[in-house]
């Protein structure tokens, strides 16, 4: 009936094909035989119930469907914000399978890179971001890295990638790009920055994982040596021990500043996000003090609505939590007032919440790079019969009860009229040197402003947030687009604890 919705614990997990066995985490699947109506049925009561705006959702009936992430998909705010973004532009799902191997580490096929589509359209352009050291596309072959960051590709097991239109061709470059399986070799020709010739390659697939911690250095300078920390992911578990490695190098080294380059990363695991953040702050500064609190909607008092548990405050934790880092064990912190970060348009939810819980405690940050991605909200992944649904269920605030920057945090010389203005540079990414060089874009602007204040001359006059608003939904010349399956940790708030 219409504005009628039982507890969403009456229809949970009575599934029109229930799992059986363990997951690879070792818990037994609660799965008992249902039907896809009751399934249907948990959506619409578990959404009223713990989505955030649950009063924008139209209330349509389940039995009007035939597939549960068709009515999934309609169980969001279609609201939009100022700058006419979705409010809501963050409603997924995924196979639970998938959603626990990249979470407890798991590999999956492919070379190790990160793919930067900058257009893809006729002519498509489709560069390097970044590889992951290790694997097969950083690997080193008479002298030569495979594929260094800035590399164009040009043509993939000797299909054109700039100019394909055939659907035979698409086929061939998806294969190619994005192989199913390791133990696949493909064939690349390739052109690196400033190169005017290609040079051809072959790649062989690996079972690869995301690195968190990409790279740590520190740079010497007249006024101190800083730190240069490149985090690209908060989950899987990993990235809890690979943080608190880099710290204890960083630390070692006595740095007396941080580059903190989250410029690719979209969010992953809230707990390692406010263990970040009481690493750069240290103790003083953090003590007693909130590194994020959770609204949720008008109808939930004092109590989280997914884990029955008081909403307490969550702190700026000062320990390892049982992750990869044995609960209880001392982090290490450098003690700053204040930390450059390196930011782009795919720098989202848990990296956001270290700017703003920073922000909270007077630490000052330092933006250098772009508009960040403008999520500050959050979820609970919870599985309902093998699939895994993440529905915004709450916004974080920092300790000054501060949490509205749906359209991100803004460089204080953007012209981007929307967002959260914070000191900093506008500056577009620099794909023609390598992460971590000191004459990268983005980091020779943070050390610049360092030094003496000051921004490099003729900023990007347009914001990439705002390019992206108008070339979201540009279409394939071909039936099937060119693009990866974007990992659903690139742009989360994860309130996973260890179990």
């Amino acid at each position: 009936m219409p504005g009628r919705f039982d507890a969403a614990e009456t229809f949970v997990d009575q599934c029109e094909a229930p799992r059986s066995g363990v997951d690879i985490e070792g818990n037994t699947f609660p799965d008992e035989q249902g039907t896809l109506l009751e399934e249907l049925f948990w959506l619409r009561s578990w959404t009223n119930e713990t989505y955030l705006w649950n009063e924008e959702v139209p209330d349509q009936d389940p039995n009007d469907f035939s597939d549960r992430l068709a009515y999934f998909a309609e169980l969001r705010t279609f609201e939009i914000t100022r700058s006419g973004e979705d409010k809501d532009d963050f409603h997924f799902s995924e196979p639970t399978s998938e959603y626990l191997a990249r979470r407890n580490s798991a590999g999956s096929a492919g070379y190790g890179a990160s793919i930067a589509a900058l257009s893809r359209s006729v002519p498509r352009d489709f560069r390097i971001r970044y590889t992951d050291p290790g694997t097969p596309a950083a690997e080193e072959v008479s002298g030569q890295i495979n594929l260094v960051r800035g590399a164009r590709i040009l043509e993939v097991d000797g299909v054109d990638l700039i100019n394909a239109t055939s659907q035979a061709d698409i086929d061939t470059l998806n294969a190619g790009l994005f192989p199913a399986t390791p133990g696949e070799t493909h064939v690349f020709t390739i052109q690196d920055p400033g190169a005017s010739d290609s040079r051809t390659i072959t790649l062989v697939s690996g079972n690869v994982s995301t690195k968190p911690v990409n790279r740590v250095s520190v740079i010497d300078t007249a006024t101190g040596p800083v730190g240069y920390l490149l985090f690209n992911t908060f989950s899987p578990f990993a990235a809890e021990e690979e943080l608190a490695d880099a710290f204890n190098e960083l630390s070692r080294a006595g740095v007396s500043d941080l580059v903190l380059d989250l410029r690719y990363n979209g969010g992953g695991l809230l707990a390692v996000a406010s263990q970040l953040g009481y690493q750069i702050a240290g103790r003083a500064q953090t003590q007693g003090r909130t590194f994020e609190a959770l609204r949720y909607n008008t109808g939930i008092g004092g109590t989280s609505p997914v884990t029955g548990q008081p909403n307490d405050p969550i702190p700026f934790y000062d320990s390892g939590l049982g992750f990869t880092l044995p609960n209880g064990a001392p982090l290490s912190s450098l003690d700053l007032p204040r930390v450059f970060v390196l930011t782009t348009e795919r720098t989202c939810s848990a990296s956001e919440a270290v700017i703003n819980g920073l922000r909270g405690v007077d630490v000052e940050v330092v933006v250098i790079g772009d508009v960040t991605c403008g999520k500050p909200f959050g979820f609970f992944p919870t599985d309902n019969c093998g699939e895994t649904y993440y529905t915004i269920q709450f916004q974080g605030v920092n300790d000054k009860g501060f949490g509205d920057y749906a359209d991100g945090f803004v460089p204080q010389d953007s012209d981007f009229e929307f967002g959260v203005q914070v000191p900093g540079c506008t500056v577009a990414d620099d794909l023609t040197r390598e992460l971590g060089d000191e004459n990268e874009a983005l980091l020779a602007a943070a050390l610049q402003f360092r030094e003496d204040g000051t921004c490099p001359a003729a900023p990007q006059t347009t914001s990439s947030f705002e390019i992206r608003r108008l070339t979201d939904g540009a279409t394939d010349v071909a039936t099937t687009a060119i693009t990866p399956a974007e990992d659903i940790f690139l742009t989360n708030r994860d309130m996973t604890m260890p179990y």
